[in-house]
């Protein structure tokens, strides 16, 4: 009796493209567009081509697809109908919404950028929905189930609400692809649960991180040059490049070119996940300056906190607190935005890219191309000298 040809392995099964892949002997693998994979016994007989499911790669292992095809064969050359040999049969127990939800977040574990994603996906799923759906088997889980877990908490904690709701679409859509089923999503929130939930925006208020007035600015910075500590040279560094407390605090002597006086914040350490270059000012480069002498160890750590590390958000803020308890560091990209619009003749194009914001006007965003930077340079570089006025408006006139 003649073998078999194998052609899909172990790690294949796992790997193939979209398509529909032959194993031989009958035996296929469809990979859907969405990734689901499942096993079809196709044969011809008296001139007819017939297709036979045989469940899910999760439900049926390539091993166990082998073995039944083979006996589908030996049944169609003996003249009997192969379907009532499909049983479909797996080693492991049906998974769990719990299952597939630990089963996700160590599948984008390593795509995550900040190790926080991992520990937030994990505490809330844990807090709000194991107890009530985790034992649950995804195809069980109901629009009263989410409902059950989302009302308590929508109007009164609805960022974690709609963070959770998401999470748990995610999760849902996870386990719908790895059991190859085409069902609804009960977590889905267009033409579902916006039918029974109200809109986020018209059930919280928006909390703005509280801020200093541009007035302020000056004298802020002045007190911060009276203290020689890393945390305060941050934080003047924070001000004076617009910039997150986290992109400042986590600056590396790689990414700033002294010379141009150019610091090129890669695309895992921004928001956006854009690259993002920031023009530094003269103050700027002066703050460098006294932090390369600081750096006797050569780190790659332009602001070194305790034990050689990058400085921690509580030691800026307690520093900035020290000074004004009123205000926050993110709060200063605010400040900056403002004086920008009141003070200066610059275009919000301009102070949007000086943010590293995204252009949520898709048609604009695709004619601006350009980072303008040449024009964020003038605009940090008279940012940084009214920074080191007593709040005088220094207008930036527009070249013509």
């Amino acid at each position: 009796m003649a073998k078999t040809i194998e052609l899909i392995t172990p790690i294949s099964v796992k790997t193939l493209p979209a398509g529909f892949h032959s194993d031989g002997g009958n035996l296929y693998l469809r990979v859907k567009d969405t990734g689901a994979r499942s096993w079809v016994f196709r044969y011809k007989q008296a001139g007819k081509v017939t297709e036979i499911g045989l469940g899910a790669l999760t439900s049926r292992s390539l091993k166990q697809a082998r073995e039944l095809a083979g006996k589908m064969r030996t049944a169609v050359k003996e003249g009997k109908n192969p379907v009532p040999l499909v049983k479909v049969k797996s080693d492991a127990p049906a998974k769990t919404f719990k299952d597939y939800a630990l089963e996700l977040i160590e599948s984008k574990r390593a795509g995550w950028r900040n190790a926080k994603h991992a520990q937030q996906w994990e505490n809330t799923l844990e807090q709000f929905t194991y107890s009530k759906i985790g034992a649950k088997l995804p195809a069980d889980i109901s629009l009263a189930d989410v409902k059950s877990i989302l009302l308590p908490m929508w109007a009164t904690t609805t960022e974690t609400a709609v963070r959770l709701r998401g999470r748990i679409e995610s999760v849902l859509d996870y386990a719908a692809v790895h059991e190859d089923a085409d069902r609804r999503n009960p977590a889905r929130w267009k033409g579902n649960l916006d039918k029974v939930l109200p809109p986020p925006r018209k059930v919280t208020k928006v909390i703005h991180h509280p801020a200093a007035s541009y007035n302020e600015v000056p004298d802020i910075m002045s007190r911060l040059r009276n203290k020689d500590t890393a945390s305060a040279y941050n934080l003047r560094f924070t001000i004076l490049t617009a910039a997150r407390s986290g992109e400042s605090r986590g600056a590396l002597w790689s990414e700033i070119d002294t010379k141009a006086k150019v610091w090129t914040i890669p695309a895992e350490r921004m928001k956006a996940g854009r690259e993002h270059k920031v023009p530094l000012c003269d103050e700027a480069i002066e703050i460098l300056a006294i932090m390369k002498t600081w750096n006797i160890k050569n780190s790659d750590i332009v602001f070194i906190g305790g034990r050689e590390k990058h400085l921690s958000d509580v030691a800026i803020n307690k520093t900035l607190h020290a000074i004004n308890p009123n205000v926050t560091v993110h709060g200063f990209r605010s400040t900056f935005r403002v004086w920008g619009a009141e003070t200066t003749s610059t275009p919000s194009a301009v102070l949007e890219l000086a943010l590293a914001h995204v252009n949520q006007n898709e048609v604009e965003a695709a004619y601006q191309r350009s980072d303008l930077f040449e024009r964020r340079r003038d605009l940090m570089t008279t940012w940084g000298n009214y920074c080191k006025t007593k709040g005088n408006i220094v207008q930036l006139v527009q070249n013509a």
